[in-house]
């Protein structure tokens, strides 16, 4: 839906007769002088006594309405009618202003109907039929009402000339006009609800109060386009308006004094005030606008200083002022404490398609339906801002289909001259730092991870750059996806970063600083031309297409290249060398199955080599055997030489400068590993992976002594039987799930307390060691089986266990077959734990197990009992004093409830056809939502009612039959 501007300035209702040629006509000629676009009707639409379709239209078209209320007026049924229509029109809409002029009349005679006005309704009364009566009367209230509103009044003996006051009433309206309009499109697309958001916020009806409202989002959304909307619709309701468009650009160009000066004039009339500085201006503003209820919009801003120096505190203007900034920045509003803000979005592909139309066509000529793929195409293309569809729309209008796909085809190559400019100011106001990242970000990161793209930066560049990341988010130059954390930026503002980059070197790739479209990379490496540019490689797609025929030796000229990312399989060798120089080395499926000789990888900090072809020999450089090879020659040299010092000169020169700096390693799905060899040189390590390494059956003691390592993954390595002791006093995670042939947990070689999640899912392991309690601050816990039920499993040790950790929070174990001495309900007497979530799903437990599950976890809030073959849920259930949610679905057995936690809400019980009715009644007297199934009811329920039962819950998001949801 579209917001339209008005067609007509003022509507002159008057009675011609009286003041036609005379007073009217005067009023409007210096009306029309004054550039206020005025309707005055003529003759042709006065027909009869009803107003005619094309009066109506003009006053649906029109803001103010000034009604020249003379003598005759009401003597004219036309006249009256007139003035109905407009006071019924203008009811209720803030944007339309009735201004009265009585002309030589008195406002009480129009007010109590008396004099020529009393003479004249008489007059209307004998000439209407007995059914008209009620017409009468609306006249009637409509006189008293207009003849109510504040308006101008010049009578016989008034002591003025006329002149003068159609000059007063001119200036009064030529004031309002010039508050109200800024110039804006005929159609604005997709912009009702946000000025209606923005008016909401605004809150226009609350008079004690001052409120600041941000508008916020990328370059070339719309905000200006809102502001001005917004502007339009209210600035009627306010004393004095102003607005400071392009504050950046204008506060560069003439000072911030000189837009103190514009605020000034605008809303107070200062015309010969001369600043000298900004800080001069802030009195003054503070002085004249503090009594003043003021409407004040400052667009594009983009330091703090011109909030300081123009708007300061909410306390400078009077009661009821509203002020509005406009700013990339989303930052400058928190530091401003502008706590009320409004993010501008793109447009939806519906608004965006009306908008590229009315642009490319005319707006009222059906589009050719050969068009829509390519108009899809358009919109697809520029991602919902408004600036880029309607460049494209220009640039394209009347053009023919070809001509659309060649100019887009251009565009996805090198960006529109307008859209990149505009979109760049964000990028300029950035400092060095700040562009680099982008410039990282919008090449090569797009749709990373933000835990990740915050190692690589961190790597690349030597030092944290969490706050830069965070710079870019509140410009609107990057956002992060609040559930996935994935880095996300706008198609058009990732095409002007690499843009940026294109320039610096527009037909030579192989001297810019980043290489991310895989035909510059092709060429580079394909044809040796590799420079000291070139600081990050980054292929980011699955397949390259053909095959990368090359020698090899394309990464020896590269002299600061840094980071390295290949994701692609369809290079014909591997590298015969790598630059010393790197500190972010990834790459899937490389074909090497050893490093280049001369790799001295000193400053590598993150090595990933995903789904390689390494050996265990090939990663001697990771491990002391390596070293020891080389030892070996040299302890050679000092047999035949005798030399000590050489010996002791080459042991410390390889023992460290391999790997020194090493802090993340990945060798997942390498299925030719078949061990993990000595790592205990790498002392900087803090993730470590060989997830789904197939075939790895020995893992190396040092593996468990690195005192730095956070993440160690070991998942799905199928032919690991054993792990060593650890003793990972840094380690967060740990990943076990899926090894399944692993017979026993790792012994805990001491107090592990930075450890928060441990994955044991489908490991065979029937026993917790008691060492385990050793994971002191673990809160989630993942074991259990997802194939099969696991039987034996050492319940006792593992019930005592996980009670002892105070931080746990979260236990899933499903699918374990419990082996419990005979004297289990010893067990009672251990602490209880603090876990909220529990899952012994299909664990078969019986009646003899609950009361120990109840007392040791009375702390719980979810609890899922699944496919259990207990018949009673004892009275000691009510000590579960936090438990909401209770589940306990094909409990085959289930018979009976003794008692119901107080706080239990949710409840499901699908497949427990042998629970009691008297149970179920107990539970419908407490849960809020239970789950159950249909078959179970047909004794409580009478089944004819079931198809209504069904359609009153409709809307759930979860009824799947044989169920149903009942709620109270």
């Amino acid at each position: 839906m579209a917001v339209r501007s008005f067609s007509y300035d003022v509507f002159l209702s008057f009675r011609g007769e009286d003041t036609r040629y005379g007073f009217t006509g005067n009023l409007y000629n210096v009306l029309r002088e004054r550039g206020i676009h005025t309707f005055i009707d003529d003759d042709e639409l006065q027909k009869g006594d009803e107003i005619t379709t094309a009066l109506e239209e003009a006053i649906e078209k029109s803001k103010i309405f000034i009604i020249v209320l003379s003598e005759n007026y009401a003597s004219s049924s036309f006249c009256l009618n007139e003035l109905t229509h407009i006071l019924n029109f203008t009811e209720g809409k803030n944007d339309r202003l009735v201004l009265p002029v009585f002309y030589k009349v008195n406002p009480s005679i129009v007010r109590k109907h008396r004099g020529s006005y009393g003479e004249a309704l008489a007059n209307h009364e004998k000439k209407l039929n007995s059914n008209n009566m009620e017409k009468l009367e609306t006249w009637k209230m409509a006189l008293q009402q207009v003849s109510n509103i504040s308006g101008h009044h010049f009578q016989h003996d008034g002591g003025k000339y006329e002149y003068k006051f159609i000059k007063e009433i001119v200036e009064s309206v030529s004031s309002k006009f010039n508050r109200a309009f800024l110039h804006v499109p005929d159609v604005l697309v997709g912009l009702e609800s946000p000025v209606l958001e923005v008016k909401s916020l605004l809150d226009i009806e609350s008079d004690d109060v001052v409120h600041m409202v941000g508008i916020h989002g990328l370059a070339a959304v719309g905000k200006t386009t809102l502001a001005v909307a917004v502007y339009n619709s209210i600035a009627d309701q306010f004393e004095a308006s102003c607005f400071l468009a392009n504050v950046r650009e204008t506060s560069n160009k003439i000072g911030l004094e000189d837009l103190q000066s514009i605020l000034l004039s605008k809303t107070v009339g200062e015309k010969k005030i001369k600043l000298t500085n900004w800080r001069e201006g802030i009195p003054i503003i503070k002085h004249k606008l503090k009594q003043k209820k003021v409407l004040l919009i400052l667009d594009d801003v983009d330091e703090h200083k011109q909030l300081q120096a123009i708007i300061g505190n909410p306390d400078w203007f009077g009661r009821g002022s509203r002020v509005i900034i406009t700013t990339r920045d989303e930052h400058l509003l928190a530091l401003h404490n502008v706590k009320i803000t409004y993010k501008v979005k793109e447009l939806n592909e519906k608004h965006a398609l009306q908008l590229l139309t009315q642009k490319a066509f005319e707006l009222e000529k059906e589009v050719d339906p050969s068009y829509h793929d390519i108009l899809n195409r358009a919109v697809t293309y520029a991602s919902g801002l408004p600036l880029a569809l309607e460049v494209i729309g220009s640039n394209l209008f009347e053009k023919s289909i070809e001509e659309w796909e060649s100019a887009l085809n251009g565009y996805e190559r090198i960006p529109d001259i307008k859209i990149y400019a505009i979109l760049k100011v964000s990028y300029d106001a950035l400092n060095e730092d700040e562009k680099s990242i982008f410039l990282d970000i919008a090449c090569c990161f797009k749709d990373y991870e933000l835990a990740e793209v915050q190692d690589i930066l961190y790597a690349h560049y030597g030092r944290c750059m969490k706050y830069h990341i965070g710079v870019l988010v509140k410009k609107s130059l990057i956002n992060i996806h609040r559930l996935h954390k994935v880095i996300r930026l706008h198609n058009l503002i990732e095409d002007m970063g690499k843009e940026i980059v294109r320039r610096e070197s527009p037909t030579e790739p192989w001297k810019r600083s980043r290489l991310w479209f895989h035909d510059d990379i092709n060429q580079v490496l394909q044809e040796n031309k590799g420079t000291s540019k070139i600081e990050i490689i980054c292929m980011n797609f699955s397949s390259f297409g053909e095959e990368v025929e090359w020698d090899g030796d394309a990464f020896k000229k590269m002299k600061n290249l840094k980071t390295l990312i290949i994701k692609s399989d369809c290079f014909s060798k591997g590298p015969k060398h790598l630059p010393n120089t790197l500190r972010v080395l990834e790459w899937w499926r490389c074909p090497s199955q050893d490093w280049p000789h001369n790799f001295n990888p000193k400053q590598l900090a993150i090595c990933k080599l995903p789904d390689n072809s390494f050996t265990s020999l090939g990663l001697a450089p990771f491990s002391l055997y390596g070293y020891s090879c080389v030892l070996f020659f040299f302890h050679f040299i000092l047999v035949i030489t005798s030399c000590l010092l050489i010996y002791l000169f080459f042991y410390f020169l390889f023992t460290l400068q391999k790997f020194v700096n090493l802090t993340s390693l990945n060798l997942s799905m390498c299925d030719s590993l078949t061990e993990i060899p000595d790592v205990s040189c790498l002392s900087k390590l803090e993730k470590l992976s060989f997830a789904r390494c197939r075939n790895l059956f020995t893992i190396h003691h040092s593996v468990g002594l690195l005192e730095k390592l956070k993440i160690l993954d070991a998942e799905g390595c199928r032919e690991l039987k054993s792990f060593p002791p650890l003793k990972l006093t840094s380690l967060e995670r740990f990943e076990l799930s899926y090894c399944v042939s692993l017979e026993s947990f790792p012994e805990i070689l001491g107090k592990m307390e930075n450890i928060t999640e441990l994955g044991l899912i489908d490991c065979p392991i029937t026993k917790l060691p008691p060492s385990f309690r050793n994971l002191t601050r673990l809160q989630v816990l993942y074991l259990g089986q997802e194939t099969y039920r696991l039987r034996g499993f050492d319940a006792a040790t593992f019930i005592s266990n996980i009670c002892m950790m105070p931080e746990l929070f979260r236990v899933e174990a499903a699918q374990l077959q419990w082996r419990l001495p005979d004297d289990v309900l010893k067990l009672t007497s251990v602490a209880c734990s603090s876990i909220q979530f529990l899952c012994f799903a299909n664990c078969d437990l019986g009646d003899e197990l609950l009361p120990l599950i109840f007392s040791c976890f009375v702390n719980v809030i979810n609890l899922d009992l699944s496919w259990s073959k207990f018949t009673v849920i004892p009275e000691c259930i009510k000590e579960c004093r936090f438990l909401t949610i209770l589940t306990l679905d094909f409990c085959n057995h289930l018979q009976e409830f003794r008692g119901i936690p107080p706080n239990l809400k949710k409840f499901s019980a699908i497949g427990c056809p042998a629970l009691t009715s008297s149970s179920i009644s107990m539970l419908l007297n407490q849960v809020v939502f239970f789950m159950f199934s249909i078959w179970s009811l047909t004794e409580y329920f009478d089944v004819t009612k079931l198809d209504e039962l069904f359609m009153t819950n409709r809307n759930c998001t979860r009824l799947e039959t044989p169920t149903l949801v009942c709620q109270e």
